[in-house]
């Protein structure tokens, strides 16, 4: 399936359904929402029910595991009023590729469009030319100029560029973050926990037998609470034998903290809880959310690996 929410208007968001009605029912049952919002969202459902075809392809993004998941759509759009509760009341039925693609492997305009704040939008040329050439197995980078992601939308009002703004800007920092190496994701790590307030040593290089960073009050790890830090960039998903063999080493006053942009399996998952040593597990999302909420705290370093510029617009 492909679902879309908007369970307001669900119900009357039948095939030919003229879109300024969908618009004025919106209103309706948000009074208080702002215009362009009513015009976006009652726009989105209007595509998903009359403009969307079956044998359309289709693309969905995973922010936790940044994969997209493409497919054609098979079936109409079916009203399901049972899942109103958990929101996802407007479906079609989909043939989705079993391979998925990894967001970094991507070039930058076709990230860029693949960015939008909508939940519904027509992808450009160049983005889909590139997703198809890595479902063929012939990767070829779009090499066309950077396009604004909804340009084919006839009124421009349809789009509206502070929706979700803080979910884009989010995908947009974990890009950054993705391309930095090995030994500086270590110097970042660090350079969080630092403007949380803890004093950091960052092992060598060379084996750290499962300590890449040790963060404590003092410094040195002599006063609790004595963090140990391991940090994995990107290679996979890490599962319940790496945290196992990262618990092994811990004293049972250790704190662990064990950082994989490339995310855990449930097994490690499980094992985390159950772990007998207090254990924290960050994937890519945690990481990034983490160096946003302290960003103002970090030092000259730690902005150097990833530079960001605070924006503020009216609410």
């Amino acid at each position: 399936m492909a679902a879309i929410g908007w369970r307001e208007i669900a119900d009357q968001a039948k095939p030919g359904v003229d879109r300024k009605r969908l618009t004025e029912l919106y209103r309706i049952a948000r009074p208080n929402a702002k215009s362009g919002t009513a015009i976006s969202g009652a726009s989105q459902v209007w595509r998903f029910v009359n403009e969307i075809r079956v044998g359309d392809g289709v693309i969905t993004y995973s922010p936790s595991n940044r994969t997209y998941l493409v497919g054609r759509v098979t079936g109409e759009c079916v009203h399901h009023p049972e899942w109103s509760e958990e929101g996802m009341s407007l479906a079609r039925t989909v043939e989705w590729q079993s391979r998925e693609l990894d967001r970094d492997e991507l070039s930058l305009p076709t990230k860029n469009s693949l960015g939008s704040t909508l939940t519904v939008f027509l992808l450009p040329p160049h983005a889909q030319g590139e997703l198809t050439s890595w479902l063929n197995g012939t990767p070829k980078p779009a090499v066309a100029p950077l396009e604004e992601v909804v340009a084919d939308l006839q009124d421009e009002e349809l789009a509206d560029p502070y929706a979700d703004i803080q979910t884009a800007a989010l995908e947009r920092i974990k890009d950054l973050v993705s391309a930095i190496g090995p030994r500086d994701m270590e110097q970042l790590v660090a350079g969080i926990l630092r403007a949380m307030g803890y004093k950091t040593q960052v092992s060598p290089v060379g084996a750290d037998r499962g300590k890449d960073i040790i963060a404590s009050p003092d410094g040195f790890g002599f006063e609790n609470p004595r963090i140990v830090v391991e940090v994995k960039h990107r290679g996979g998903q890490m599962g319940s034998p790496q945290i196992r063999s990262f618990l092994g080493g811990r004293h049972k006053d250790d704190r662990g903290l064990y950082v994989s942009t490339g995310g855990f399996t449930k097994d490690a998952l499980y094992e985390a809880e159950r772990a007998t040593v207090p254990l924290t597990l960050w994937n890519l999302d945690t990481l990034v959310r983490t160096l946003v909420e302290h960003y103002e705290a970090t030092d000259s370093e730690t902005k150097r690996l990833v530079p960001l510029k605070r924006m503020y617009w009216p609410a």
